[in-house]
């Protein structure tokens, strides 16, 4: 099925688009907090890194409904090639951003980039239930989410040479336009399928929207309650991912190469655990691994969190990426960053994947949309609380922070256990 989707037109061009439009995201945000770690503001890391991750989900809460509203009301095709023009000129400010070694500019486009990808979520999921059957809905997912991974990956890697005062910025420049102009080109591949709600009034008030859609989600319990753990979920990634840099980097003092790598297995753990949702459903929407699921995510933060503790190590000089996994305590770390991972997308594909199957067809684009305000709620909350509870009042190290956000999960597992699936199962 993986193959047979990969080579359908109806969904091949969605994929490339998302791919390399994940890889523009996440090239601009890890040059930023590459930046930040190794090469300004290190004493304020923590912080100016969580600063990062809220403003590139910060647009998400408050343009979601109009997103959703737009997806429903239009060709979802139409509004993701507009969407990939608006980006090239986004792009643009990065580029500028790196050329002139600016971190406000790269702020400003990661901003950018924020709201682009707030108004693209509700296409590129809405489409999804459009264009594939129910059967190839967990497929389907676990593909997308793999490749965005996977685009993770790529991004974080490059964004981290990026920063590296030998590569010379005009390269990066090229890269970025190019890669920007290539998501527009892929976006012209995207089937048209007409508008799922054709005549759907835009509210122009993005406050009111917004209510409205959360309105409508709460009012439906299976569509609600699966919504809470996908939004807890996007909570646990974004504030590991930026826990867990400073963590390693204060624990074995490793140096960008280091920093990359654990990315890396970040990565590729999301795409494995997505993977092996997909092959465990066999063509059914089946909740049953999400609390398995998120015990395990529970576990790896309790011992990322026991592995990073301790006297910081001295940052005298960067320790080489040999020298990391030369130790049993870098093992352990590249073992628990991809195990956290891989749990979280075996948790969240069969999760999303019911949202989408049980979302009236008129209404899907709307219904990703308030799942997607959730989420950014949910992140935005999330990373903020960690920064206070970073700054001068509280001092907690991210180890605590990890820990506390381990034993999260166990609520979450419980929450999953009996108000989702137990709630299910007794009514029907």
């Amino acid at each position: 099925m993986f193959l047979s989707l990969l080579r359908s037109q109806r969904f091949a061009g969605l994929f490339w688009c998302q791919f390399l439009s994940a890889f523009n995201d996440n090239f601009v945000r890890n040059l930023l907090a590459t930046l930040i770690l190794f090469r300004l503001g290190r004493e304020n890391a923590g912080a100016l890194i969580t600063l990062a991750i809220g403003v590139f989900i910060l647009p998400s809460v408050f343009l979601s409904g109009l997103a959703g509203e737009l997806a429903d009301a239009h060709d979802k095709a139409l509004v993701a090639r507009r969407l990939k023009i608006g980006e090239i000129f986004v792009q643009a400010i990065a580029a500028a951003g790196v050329w002139f070694g600016s971190l406000p500019l790269l702020y400003v486009a990661l901003c950018g980039l924020g709201t682009i990808a707030a108004l693209f979520g509700p296409v590129k999921y809405g489409f999804l239930p459009e264009n594939l059957e129910t059967r190839e809905l967990p497929a389907g997912n676990a593909l997308v989410e793999a490749a965005t991974f996977l685009a993770i990956l790529l991004g974080l890697v490059a964004g981290a040479l990026a920063a590296d005062k030998a590569l010379a910025p005009g390269l990066i420049v090229g890269q970025l336009m190019l890669v920007a102009l290539a998501a527009y080109a892929t976006s012209l591949f995207i089937p048209r399928k007409g508008a799922a709600a054709l005549g759907l009034p835009v509210h122009r008030n993005i406050l009111a929207s917004t209510v409205e859609l959360l309105r409508e989600l709460h009012a439906e319990p299976k569509l609600w309650r699966p919504g809470l753990a996908v939004s807890w979920f996007w909570l646990t990634g974004a504030v590991a991912l930026s826990l867990v840099p400073v963590a390693v980097r204060n624990a074995t003092s490793g140096g960008i190469a280091v920093e990359a790598a654990i990315s890396g297995f970040f990565a590729f753990g999301i795409g494995a655990g997505s993977i092996a949702a997909a092959l465990l459903a066999r063509g059914r929407i089946s909740l049953a691994p999400a609390p398995a699921a998120a015990i395990g995510m529970a576990v790896f933060l309790l011992a990322l969190a026991l592995s990073t503790r301790g006297i910081p190590a001295p940052h005298a000089s960067d320790a080489s990426l040999g020298s990391f996994f030369a130790t049993a305590r870098g093992l352990m770390i590249a073992v628990e960053v991809f195990g956290l991972a891989a749990a979280g997308g075996l948790f969240v594909v069969p999760l999303f994947s019911a949202i989408q199957a049980r979302a009236a067809p008129d209404k899907r684009a709307r219904t990703v949309a308030a799942v997607n305000i959730q989420n950014a709620l949910f992140m935005v909350a999330g990373s903020l609380l960690t920064a206070w509870l970073q700054s001068r009042f509280f001092s907690l190290g991210e180890p605590a922070l990890l820990a506390f956000l381990g034993l999260g999960n166990v609520a979450a597992a419980i929450y999953i256990r009996r108000a989702i699936i137990g709630a299910e199962a007794k009514s029907g």
